[in-house]
């Protein structure tokens, strides 16, 4: 959102006059009601003390900084700045959190770089530095932004410790109730409230919201809905058919689909239980279904309106019918379906008659993306990380046990724990090992992130950065501990010479350090 407006604040007695700037303002939430006013109170407060006058005001009102998606405000000033339109010099923010709180700290200086690359200076108000690009103010700058993301991540681990909290305790965390079913506000007590509608919210922090069952006529329909598919061996498509015959509307008052009915069937909410952390979208990065053994659960907390006898012989039923494809068909029905849609996804899927559910090919081959890659299918957005992921899981066992290899050839002697696989080496000191996955910035330049595993307190940690691929190891860094303060580093492909110093071609230094200590214990 922008808005444009004559002038704001007076100018310092400066003889060539004030100079045009733009203010950019943001907050997080819509209960932070007066929080864009209290930054453009500062904003303005700057532009008098330092000769600007604000011609034009960017606004983005409860979104969140962690990523460019969905900050219109934020895009519209890039978009002038990169186009050469803009009618002002200078860009004046809050503080550095407010430009973002990027995962990514190059991101935000990415954005910052453009707009200085286009003779337009970025000015933090409310901070206590000057972002003059002195040797001070970049360390400082660069110190907030991490922190600013560090924030974020700090925060999403807290909330989803909550939530799992409330979920064990029987209470439901956000989505609509369901078909049958409606969301019901309790106060602390668990007393009765009152039913809440679609899109309602709970006012008062100590409120939760439970399940409950919902009009009798639609009780019915989910048990008539049961009986076809287990009774009467209907299908999930013949069954939606019917209904949508009967002129029945699902819960949000559309027809009923094949995918919507197969959810009734297969949803543990209708026996009664509690199910969270299915699907994770942390921090607004990738959307990833979990494994089961990861969901957060709670049984029988909400009444049930479906028998668990009947849940289980639909669920049977279900889990059968796939059980008979081979691997073979699931790929050419899926192969099928790609040629006469174009593309694939969860729901196209769960649309088409005669296919198995999305979840059967992610139960048989690991992974929707797994199975796409077979029949070599790439989607559009990009899943690599998946498989990444589990590539460096996978490459981790080989690669310690090379390091443990070389070290004994060096004459070490080498206890590996078999639980956190932290080396102790000749009983003389201790490493560990961590794998170092690259990622690109928006620029294209590489960056790693070093975690270390400050719970074991290793003496050395072995990072092992990964190429652009992630497939070869690229360079080795042997960091002392006592050299090492955070909790984890973030590395560019040229970093500074203190931090090189620890930078090995390979890991002969490490070999080195071992048969020295060898070399004494046997002295």
């Amino acid at each position: 959102m922008t808005r444009q407006i004559k002038s704001i604040g007076k100018s310092s007695n400066r003889a060539e006059g004030p100079s045009p700037a733009a203010a950019y303002v943001r907050m997080s939430t819509d209960h932070q009601k007066y929080s864009t006013e209290n930054q453009l109170d500062t904003i303005r407060r700057y532009a008098e003390q330092r000769g600007y006058t604000i011609v034009r005001i960017f606004e983005d009102s409860g979104r969140s900084g962690l990523r460019m998606d969905g900050r219109a405000g934020l895009k519209s000033l890039m978009q002038e700045v990169q186009s050469g339109s803009a009618n002002f010099q200078a860009i004046l923010v809050y503080d550095v959190s407010r430009w973002g709180r990027f995962q990514d700290a190059d991101e935000g200086a990415y954005h910052e770089h453009v707009c200085s690359r286009a003779g337009i200076r970025v000015h933090y108000c409310g901070e206590q530095f000057d972002n003059d690009g002195s040797m001070g103010s970049i360390l400082l700058k660069n110190v907030k932004r991490v922190m600013a993301g560090e924030y974020s991540r700090e925060l999403s681990v807290k909330v989803f410790a909550g939530q799992c909290r409330l979920i064990e305790h029987g209470f439901r965390q956000g989505g609509p109730a369901g078909f049958g079913l409606r969301r019901l506000l309790i106060d602390e007590g668990r007393n009765p409230k009152g039913e809440l509608g679609r899109g309602d919210r709970k006012s008062l922090q100590t409120d939760r919201v439970v399940l409950t069952p919902g009009p009798l006529e639609e009780i019915e329909h989910v048990h008539s809905i049961y009986s076809m598919f287990v009774e009467e061996a209907k299908s999930e498509r013949e069954i939606a058919l019917e209904l949508n015959r009967r002129g029945i509307l699902s819960d949000l008052g559309r027809p009923w689909t094949r995918a919507s009915i197969h959810q009734i069937l297969t949803n543990e909410k209708y026996i009664g239980n509690n199910i969270f952390n299915r699907v994770s979208y942390k921090l607004k990065q990738r959307r990833v279904v979990n494994r089961r053994d990861t969901w957060v659960r709670a049984d029988g907390v909400f009444p049930s309106i479906v028998d668990r006898a009947l849940f289980e012989r639909a669920r049977a039923i279900i889990d059968q019918r796939g059980n008979h494809y081979s691997d073979e068909e699931l790929l050419s029905l899926l192969q099928t379906v790609l040629e006469q849609e174009g593309s694939l996804s969860g729901l196209i899927i769960d649309e088409r008659d005669g296919m198995p559910s999305s979840s059967l090919y992610r139960h048989r081959f690991g992974s929707l993306v797994r199975a796409y890659s077979l029949i070599g299918y790439e989607p559009d957005r990009d899943y690599r990380y998946i498989e990444i992921n589990r590539h460096i899981r996978e490459a981790f066992p080989g690669l310690l046990a090379e390091v443990v290899a070389g070290l004994e050839s060096a004459g070490a002697t080498v206890v590996c724990d078999p639980v956190s696989h932290l080396l102790s080496i000749n009983g003389e000191f201790t490493a560990s090992i961590v794998l170092a996955r690259s990622f690109e910035t928006q620029a294209g330049a590489l960056r790693w992130q070093i975690r270390f595993d400050t719970g074991l307190a290793p003496d050395v940690t072995v990072a092992v950065r990964l190429d652009r691929s992630n497939e070869r190891p690229l360079d080795f860094y042997i960091l002392p501990s006592i050299d090492m303060n955070a909790s984890r580093i973030r590395m560019a492909e040229n970093n500074a010479l203190s931090l090189d110093a620890y930078r090995f071609e390979s890991l002969s230094f490490l070999y080195s350090m071992a048969a020295q200590t060898s070399f004494r214990e046997a002295a």
